[in-house]
């Protein structure tokens, strides 16, 4: 791990795609609002871009194993047809949840209190230290479902109260995007990325079952998926 520390290659490719991200995100956010001074728009992607910056730049350094990993994502990186089929349409589903706020407002669907958007900002921020305490504990949290050698069942840190932290985070960024944009009725579609999340996790935990020495077992210790007490 300390060798890829150092390895400029793939700074430089995880800095390229960052930027690529940053640059698409705030398209897919303020185009569909046709208007520049959208400031929910603005905020949110300031923020949510400042936190994948930062987040990035601690595990290039901290755990660069962890970086190169998460590097292949989407459809295409999954090895099984129905992961394929689950990240298309998860990947739908969140392109959606980011630009139709935008239309909303744009034109005048629903409205959100200000101080609320900059609460669901600030709940984004939550969602953030949630994936980078499950990234921290975890270096082979990679972003598609694989099962390396060597690799052994977490159950520590997150994992102690949940069985998937890093779907966790991402239901409650979910939850919080719409709102920190201004949408209502962006929720829809931010439910439907948290479906197929779940779709997603429950073929994660099938295949974890029969490839993974131990997460069965783990499985009969923690019940709870996403949300304590409750799934």
């Amino acid at each position: 791990m300390t060798g890829m520390a150092h390895d400029p290659d793939l700074a430089r490719e995880a800095i390229r795609r960052t930027a690529i991200f940053m640059v698409t995100l705030a398209v897919l956010i303020i185009a569909p609002a046709w208007s520049l001074s959208y400031w929910q728009g603005w905020l949110y992607w300031a923020v949510f871009s400042a936190l994948v910056a930062l987040l990035g730049g601690y595990f290039l350094k901290h755990d660069p194993a962890l970086v190169a990993r998460r590097m292949h994502a989407g459809p295409a990186a999954e090895s099984r047809d129905r992961q394929k089929t689950i990240q298309t349409f998860v990947s739908i589903a969140m392109v959606l949840t980011f630009a139709f706020p935008g239309l909303d407002h744009a034109f005048g669907w629903s409205s959100v209190p200000p101080w609320l958007a900059v609460f669901a900002d600030a709940l984004v921020a939550v969602s953030f230290w949630i994936m980078y305490r499950t990234f921290r504990e975890n270096s082979y949290a990679a972003s598609t479902i694989v099962v390396e050698e060597r690799q052994h069942v977490v159950s520590s840190g997150p994992y102690a109260i949940v069985r998937h932290p890093m779907y966790s985070g991402a239901v409650l960024m979910l939850l919080a995007t719409p709102i920190a944009l201004g949408s209502v009725w962006g929720l829809a579609f931010a439910a439907l990325t948290i479906a197929g999340i779940v779709w997603r996790l429950l073929d994660e935990e099938e295949f974890l079952r029969a490839s993974l020495s131990g997460y069965a077992e783990y499985c009969e210790r923690l019940s709870w998926r996403l949300v304590p007490y409750l799934w």
